[in-house]
């Protein structure tokens, strides 16, 4: 018997339980993976808490390091005992064993370790399709991106570095700045009970009243229209998670800033097909392999402590990755 996270109802970390389940041999197209280690991601809050729609009961979480076990008729992408990493797929990475289909495994390079990789796979990918997909980043702007300090963020932050690109971004204490910058945040500004017209007029001044071409905007409903301010005409606007709440938009308003684009991208259309998947890790484990961009865990739990983790990432008493421990 393998043991899972499961919940059957929406609601507070406390629906979280631990259960012995059935996990059985492979079929056609699947793998059997023991993890080694299991992100804890945002969005599995919106899960969680009935946010984003799940039929119940259910497992939690999309995003896991470990080894192939075995593998089913038709398996040829991967085989057993290789390391690999995944980001799509159902729901249910909160495990220790579980079966996945084969095709959205993504082999680990040697000189990636266990660990690391489970700092940047889901993280890492992100990063990359904001980026170099959602919104092209070549060297040379100057953007804005929120939460500068969170899991996705500090990959952001080394990956702007990497392209010559110079960010400011927005964290919420002063122990934040400090780590933002540390990993290539070249303006972090702290946002604690500033307002919304505060962050902007900052972003205007370190722009020389230009400001940006585009942001990054994973908070959502508290940090909207300090996204709309700091944007130049015909600037983009990529909302890309809703922390603080849900984006309403009244399309005016847009008209009004200056012709704002809005895009509120998902990773699934940005990493399938496969070939895309993988050339997206591909040049993330490139960063990784040449010291570009580094990840390690900062805070980990066992996995039997799924609904601790999920009560320090709701408070914001995290920085960077978090994983469970099977």
């Amino acid at each position: 018997m393998a043991h899972a996270i499961r919940f059957d109802r929406i609601g507070d970390p406390d629906v979280l339980h631990l259960d012995e389940v059935e996990v059985g041999d492979p079929g056609p197209g699947q793998a059997r993976v023991r993890h080694r280690y299991v992100a804890v991601n945002f969005i599995d809050l919106y899960f969680r808490t009935g946010r984003y729609p799940l039929a119940l009961p259910n497992g939690l979480g999309s995003d896991a390091v470990g080894v192939v076990e075995a593998v089913g008729e038709g398996v040829d992408c991967v085989k057993p005992g290789d390391r690999v990493g995944y980001l799509l797929g159902p729901q249910g990475a909160y495990s220790d064993v579980r079966l996945m289909p084969a095709d959205v495994l993504i082999p680990l390079p040697e000189g990636v370790s266990d660990r690391t990789a489970s700092a940047l796979m889901m993280k890492g990918l992100t990063a990359q399709y904001l980026f170099r997909q959602v919104y092209p980043l070549h060297g040379g702007e100057t953007i804005l991106y929120h939460a500068a300090a969170g899991g996705v963020g500090l990959v952001a932050c080394q990956w702007a570095r990497a392209l010559g690109v110079t960010m400011i971004g927005t964290v919420s204490t002063e122990e934040k700045a400090e780590v933002a910058r540390a990993n290539g945040c070249a303006h972090p500004i702290v946002t604690g009970g500033r307002p919304p017209e505060e962050i902007a007029r900052r972003v205007r001044e370190i722009t020389g009243g230009k400001g940006v071409p585009v942001v990054y905007d994973s908070v959502g409903r508290d940090t909207l229209m300090a996204s709309l301010d700091s944007l130049q005409p015909r600037g983009h606007l990529v909302s890309n998670g809703t922390s603080s709440g849900p984006v309403v938009i009244d399309t005016m308003l847009l008209a009004m800033k200056g012709s704002i684009w809005v895009t509120r991208p998902a990773m699934v259309h940005y990493a399938t097909p496969r070939a895309q998947m993988l050339a997206m890790a591909d040049e993330l484990f490139g960063h990784v392999l040449a010291g570009r961009i580094v990840g390690e865990p900062k805070q980990e739990f066992a996995l039997a402590d799924a609904a601790q983790a999920h009560r320090a990432l709701e408070s914001r008493r995290t920085t960077g990755a978090t994983v469970l421990v099977p």
